[in-house]
């Protein structure tokens, strides 16, 4: 029996929030370094042992501080070799081995147990998680105690399981191994690493500590790509493992005991230390999770949080290439918000029986895309609109909104009465402003704003006459899009629902369509709106329905997200679009509606990137689970979580990303 592991189990492995915590500070150090590690760990037992382990798991839960990356990508941090200088290092060796696990093969979770719900779940068996990770460390106790070693094997601990909690013994391990199979893929990094060596004729190896049998580990190998290696080495098959040193040495006997061996694994005991004891040089390939995890959020839903860590860290974090800033913004923070979002919409729309779904520009552009690679088929159009659109087409009824909107939310904001009448399109009106001895070139303040609107009041026909035109043409193009339609789903980001209940306004009660219009937004006005009540009797009615948050949903993130301090246009952002603003639509002489546009952005290029990283979230999430439907049922508070996490520390990280776009805000 090996004292030292026995410890080590019973320290480190009985509790996950310790060891994540233990070997977040053990990969860190060497030396003296050791020491502090071990009391560390001494003391997180101590603790859990006084306070009790959900103490501990309840702290490692808040988490919203975390000190985000402001000067570079999270990808350009990992610090791994490129897979060149990798190739080129291994090429001296004789015999190169590889870890299988978080090497060469990848799990979507961030952590290999959370496996075990999915197989719960297939199951129909509750708590089966706790069941599965206990009843291993019962086999291996009880494997030390009568072979002097910890290694098992699946059938083991199944057999163990049918004893005790009565799972079937086939049934069960043949679904857990079907589940591996199909969640497994390989690091890209290392299928590269792995085929330039075969190509060049170098021996290959593969080892692993593991419960899987060979036969089963051959499969995923096979499954994974990696295919023609000299021999595969698992623990359970011979009681040696890396973690005691001993099945290095296995392979040297077998192998030949004057070549020169490297091993690449991402374990620091096991791959590296283990390995130097046999005498034998290493590769560390760092864990993508132990990388990536520092800066995930934690406070998410178990099993879908897990799904979102080690889908982020497996792309970010395998050392194959270096994404920019704006990409990472778009798949770390952006891509889960926009495949929740789409699957709420789908589920909203399939409910309530809607035939047409019309998303709004610009934040629509990037919700359409995902959507129609997730539901194609279904009837979705992007349609052009803004806010600005939707308050003048709606002026004649919403007039307190135009008022709101085109005056009070402009004042003492540096712009001119002129300027102000430029932007609602009353140019001409200038002229008119000194019968009320106003001046044109007047900042427009909180002192001389109440004068300018009674001015338009007086002249209330002719503010609605210069929309004319544009109410024409709108009509035109909102047949076109809602043609044939009776229940539209109207998509924008939000806040307030404006948007969607001036188009309500128009469609229903001014242009008397046979179609009804439905609302979806992503989140609501909050508590720091001056007016957060704005849209809440068509929230309770259902005119509108939000996904994020609103008053009676997700209160302790509604009470977070402040526009005051950006998060409206932060979030605007990851759903931006290259195209500028929609400025309004007029007729041609040949009756064609023609959209009018504004000025461009000033960085289209980071808008690209950022729907890029939401593209290529969506596409690998939906791949990893794509037997596993569920896992798209995105709850709005795990959609804004990795959000909530990058609004610490005084959105440093929001702002720093949003400096490189400062987009118009417009009204």
């Amino acid at each position: 029996m090996n004292v030292k592991i026995y410890i080590y189990d019973i320290l480190v492995n009985r509790n996950k929030d310790i060891q994540l915590r233990y070997r977040r500070l053990r990969n860190k150090v060497s030396g003296i370094g050791r020491a502090v590690a071990w009391i560390y760990l001494i003391f997180l037992n101590l603790y859990c042992l006084i306070c009790g382990e959900s103490v501990l798991e309840a702290s490692m839960t808040q988490e919203e501080e975390k000190p985000l990356l402001l000067n570079q990508s999270e990808s350009s941090w990992g610090g791994k070799k490129s897979a060149d200088e990798l190739i080129e290092k291994l090429m001296k060796y004789d015999v190169i081995s590889f870890d299988v696990f978080d090497t060469l093969i990848f799990r979507p979770l961030a952590a290999a147990t959370d496996l075990f719900f999915l197989v719960g779940e297939r199951l129909g068996y509750q708590n089966f998680e706790y069941i599965r990770r206990e009843t291993e460390r019962k086999v291996r106790l009880g494997k030390r105690k009568t072979h002097g070693h910890t290694e098992v094997t699946l059938d083991e601990i199944y057999a163990s399981l049918w004893e005790d909690a009565g799972i079937d013994r086939l049934k069960g391990q043949e679904e857990e191994f079907r589940i591996e199979k199909e969640l497994c893929m390989p690091n890209p990094y290392m299928s590269k690493v792995y085929r330039t060596l075969k190509e060049r004729g170098k021996k290959i190896v593969i080892i692993s500590d593991m419960y899987l049998e060979k036969y089963r580990m051959e499969q995923l190998l096979d499954k994974c790509g990696y295919t023609d290696y000299a021999a595969l080495y698992v623990s359970n098959e011979f009681g040696d493992s890396k973690a005691e040193g001993t099945l290095y040495n296995r392979v040297m006997r077998e192998m030949g005991l004057n070549r020169r061996y490297i091993h690449v694994g991402d374990n620091y005991i096991s791959d590296v230390e283990q390995a130097k004891k046999a005498g034998w040089e290493s590769a560390y390939y760092t864990n993508v999770n132990e990388l990536g995890n520092r800066y995930r959020t934690k406070d998410m839903s178990r099993i879908v949080g897990s799904a979102y860590a080690g889908v982020v860290n497996s792309h970010i974090y395998n050392g194959l290439r270096d994404y920019s800033r704006e990409y990472e913004y778009g798949y770390i923070y952006g891509g889960i918000l926009v495949l929740g979002y789409c699957r709420f919409i789908h589920r909203y729309a399939e409910m309530h029986g809607s035939d047409r779904i019309l998303f709004l520009a610009r934040d629509g552009e990037i919700l359409k895309k995902v959507y129609d690679k997730l539901f194609p088929g279904e009837e979705t159009v992007y349609t052009y609109w803004s806010r600005s659109i939707a308050v003048k087409m709606s002026a004649a009824y919403y007039k307190y909104d135009y008022f709101r909107r085109f005056l009070y939310h402009k004042v003492n904001q540096k712009q001119t009465m002129e300027e102000i009448l430029e932007d609602m399109d009353l140019g001409d009106m200038a002229d008119l402003l000194k019968a009320e001895q106003l001046d044109r070139s007047s900042i427009l303040t909180d002192k001389n704003v109440d004068a300018l609107k009674s001015f338009l009041n007086k002249r209330w026909n002719a503010v609605l006459r210069h929309y004319e035109k544009l109410m024409e043409a709108g009509k035109k193009y909102i047949t076109q899009v809602t043609a044939g339609a009776e229940n539209v789903c109207v998509i924008d980001i939000g806040w307030a629902g404006s948007g969607a209940m001036a188009l309500k306004y128009l469609v229903e009660d001014v242009w008397k369509m046979p179609c009804n219009i439905t609302g979806i937004i992503a989140g609501t006005n909050t508590v720091h709106n001056a007016e957060m009540d704005a849209g809440e009797a068509q929230l309770q009615s259902g005119q509108l329905v939000s996904y994020l948050f609103n008053q009676g949903m997700n209160r302790d993130i509604w009470k977070k997200h402040d526009l005051n301090r950006g998060d409206n246009l932060y979030m605007e952002l990851l759903m931006s679009s290259p195209t500028p603003s929609c400025k309004g639509f007029e007729l041609t002489e040949e009756g064609e509606v023609k959209v009018l546009f504004g000025i461009p952005e000033r960085n289209p290029e980071g808008i690209i990137e950022i729907q890029k990283g939401i593209m290529d979230f969506v596409e690998k999430y939906c791949k990893c689970f794509q037997k596993y439907p569920y896992m798209l049922d995105i709850s709005g508070r795990d959609a804004y979580a990795p959000f909530l996490l990058a609004m610490g520390n005084k959105r440093a990280y929001l702002k720093q990303i949003y400096s490189s776009f400062m987009l118009k805000e417009g009204i």
